[in-house]
């Protein structure tokens, strides 16, 4: 079975989404996620100037050896473009594979592991009735866990929630409790917020405080510091937040210094959720060896695809860490399929981070997972059960967008 053809797909229903769709001569086709956000012509670029012109004849079916000759192959390895690009090659082959099967892909990697996932949603307000407010809606939806994130006195905005004056800034409907366009807004650069570290330790341990009051001890709760922290400022959130019981606490620091890790841990017994930004096994190996975290964040679409990802959860397996895979609007359809079918087959599976797309999302991208009762599962249709529509796709031509960018009181960059 040969690769005849292979499309760079761009479109913009309502966020951009790079789409690789493969076709082979017997006439299936396999769609891999390719979207970097606000990089997203980046990987456009690579995958139709250096990627697809090294598909056509190959088996379709050698999806290992395809894996190897992308990454091995190319003397600059790693890195999120190559990475997401090889992950899109590797999807693909994937869905063609469980497609001539006639199964869906899960059955595939080794069948069910359990019934389905459990998620959590994305609760946020830039107060505490409006938290609040949010919380119970996404309970009312089913919802079984969840992210609670907040405004800071003092600051007019900040990433993660959703009435911020940025957070709906790509929709045309304004804000929006649901926040599905995140703060990626359709400019020529990228918006600036601020950010005061100290503000927002004084004010989380509050917060949590509050929503375990109202909604008691049985719900679990995520929280988000998005690298913001230095390694003891993380290790003072940690220490106080675990009065709370937090089902984990995510990107406390910048990780590229992974012996940093040691110092939070060394401090606080809050479980630890790393690695959204991580796209290669390289990226883990400190971590887990010296069982620095406990969650697994990266997406299929990041980290090279079923293949790669599949392999460092085998990884943190040995270390007993759990996968608690990136799941935002800009990972597609297809990439959340993607993580649905890992999800449901492997043995060390976690939680999974679930906002919901969309309608112009869904009306591209046709999907056959669903969410239920607080647990996402995939569907039975061969493949991964997702269907793209050209016809749609056409009439959201790609925009660009950026996250916004972090500054602090002083007006000095900062991570975030």
């Amino acid at each position: 079975m040969r690769i005849t053809q292979a499309e760079v797909l761009v479109s913009s229903p309502g966020r951009n989404f790079v789409t690789l769709r493969i076709t082979t001569d017997d006439g299936l086709t396999g769609l891999g996620d390719a979207t970097l956000n606000g990089r997203e012509l980046a990987v456009a670029a690579y995958l139709s100037e250096h990627v697809v012109p090294l598909l056509i004849g190959r088996d379709a079916h050698q999806i290992e050896d395809t894996w190897q000759y992308l990454y091995r192959g190319a003397y600059w390895r790693r890195g999120p473009v190559t990475m997401a690009s090889i992950a899109a090659v590797d999807t693909a082959l994937w869905d063609i594979k469980a497609k001539a099967a006639g199964m869906p892909l899960y059955q595939l990697l080794g069948g069910r592991s359990r019934e389905g996932l459990l998620c959590y949603g994305h609760a946020s307000g830039v107060d505490l009735p409006e938290l609040f407010d949010s919380i119970n809606e996404h309970l009312e939806e089913g919802y079984r866990a969840i992210r609670v994130q907040t405004g800071i006195p003092g600051l007019p905005s900040v990433y993660g929630v959703a009435s911020s004056k940025n957070a709906s800034a790509g929709s045309d409907s304004g804000t929006d409790s649901r926040y599905d366009y995140e703060p990626a807004r359709r400019n020529a650069v990228p918006v600036e917020e601020t950010w005061d570290t100290r503000a927002y330790l004084r004010h989380a341990p509050t917060v949590f405080e509050a929503v375990r009051n109202e909604f008691g001890p049985e719900l679990p709760l995520l929280h988000d510091a998005h690298h913001r922290l230095t390694p003891i400022q993380a290790a003072k959130l940690g220490k106080s937040l675990e009065p709370y019981d937090l089902f984990w606490l995510e990107d406390v620091t910048p990780a590229e210094n992974q012996a940093v890790l040691r110092r939070v841990r060394e401090h606080t017994t809050t479980p630890l959720a790393i690695g959204e930004v991580f796209n290669s096994i390289w990226d883990y190996k400190q971590l887990f060896e010296e069982q620095l975290i406990d969650y697994v964040r990266s997406p299929v679409t990041h980290a090279g695809g079923i293949t790669a990802l599949r392999r460092i959860f085998d990884y943190a397996a040995v270390y007993q860490i759990k996968s608690g895979v990136h799941g935002p609007t800009d990972v597609s359809p297809v990439g959340l399929a993607a993580a649905v079918h890992l999800g449901i087959a492997i043995p060390n599976f976690g939680i999974q981070e679930y906002m919901q797309h969309s309608p112009a999302t869904l009306e591209v991208f046709r999907t056959a997972h669903t969410f239920e009762d607080g647990l996402l599962k995939p569907g039975e249709a061969p493949g991964l059960g997702v269907e793209y529509d050209d016809e749609v796709a056409g009439s959201f031509p790609y925009e660009a967008a950026y996250l916004p960018v972090n500054r602090l009181l002083d007006g000095s960059m900062h991570d975030w």
